[in-house]
C-alpha cells in the first residue's frame, strides 16, 4: 500500500520506513506547511497530522506522535515532549531542560516511559490506530551517539542498561515504543 509520511523529521521517517517495509512510503508533500500540534493528546496530534497530509496528498497518510512521560515530573514532558523547552526548542535544548529538572531526583526514582500513537488516515475517513509503550528510566547524563530526541538519556528496561542512543537501530526498533506501535499498525494494514 502507498502511504504518505506526515513526519518532516528525517530520523523519525527513516525509523518508520524501516518498520513498514511491506508498504511504499512517500515523503511528506513539500506543498504542505507546518502543522501546529495543538491537541491535548498524542492520538489527537497524530490524527491531526495524518488528516492534513491525507487531505493534501489525496492518499492514505501515516503519522505518529510520541511523548516521554517521566514519573518524577508528574508525566511531563508528555504530549509537549518536542516543545518541552519552548515552541521552537531543539532536541538538545529539550534534553538539557529535562536533565536540569531531574537533577535532584535519585536514581531509583527516575522511572519513565516512551509512548507512541501511530495513525493511518484514509481519504474515505477510515482510520487505523496503534499504540506502543516502553518502560525505562532517565540516565543522569547523555550516553551514545545514535537516535535522536531523548534517546541518549532513556534507558529501556529491556535494553541491558544501554540507552536507545547506544543501541544499533535494529535492536532499538525491536523494543522501542515506535517499533511496537508501527509493527502493530503494519499487522492492521496487512489484514
Amino acid at each position: 500500500m502507498r502511504l504518505v509520511m506526515a513526519s518532516a523529521n528525517a530520523h523519525k521517517a527513516f525509523e518508520i520506513a524501516q518498520i513498514l517495509t511491506d508498504h511504499e512510503i512517500q515523503p511528506r508533500p513539500d506543498s504542505l506547511g507546518e502543522i501546529v500540534e495543538d491537541q491535548e493528546t498524542l492520538e489527537g496530534n497524530a490524527r491531526l497530522k495524518a488528516s492534513a497530509v491525507c487531505a493534501e496528498a489525496k492518499s492514505p497518510a501515516v503519522a505518529d506522535d510520541t511523548g516521554l512521560e517521566v514519573d518524577a515530573l508528574a508525566g511531563l514532558p508528555g504530549v509537549r515532549s518536542a516543545r518541552f523547552a519552548g515552541d521552537f526548542a531543539t532536541d538538545s535544548e529539550n534534553l538539557s531542560k529535562l536533565l536540569k529538572d531531574m537533577q535532584q531526583v535519585p536514581s531509583g526514582q527516575r522511572t519513565a516511559r516512551f509512548r507512541t500513537v501511530a495513525v493511518v488516515v484514509f481519504p474515505d475517513g477510515k482510520e487505523l490506530i496503534a499504540h506502543g509503550v516502553v518502560e525505562g528510566s532517565i540516565s543522569e547524563e547523555p550516553r551514545g551517539t545514535g537516535g535522536f530526541g531523548y534517546d541518549s538519556i532513556f534507558v529501556p528496561d529491556e535494553g541491558g542498561g544501554s540507552t536507545f542512543a547506544e543501541m544499533p537501530a535494529e535492536q532499538k526498533n525491536l523494543i522501542s515504543h515506535r517499533g511496537r506501535a508501527f509493527r502493530s499498525l503494519a499487522q492492521m494494514l496487512n489484514q
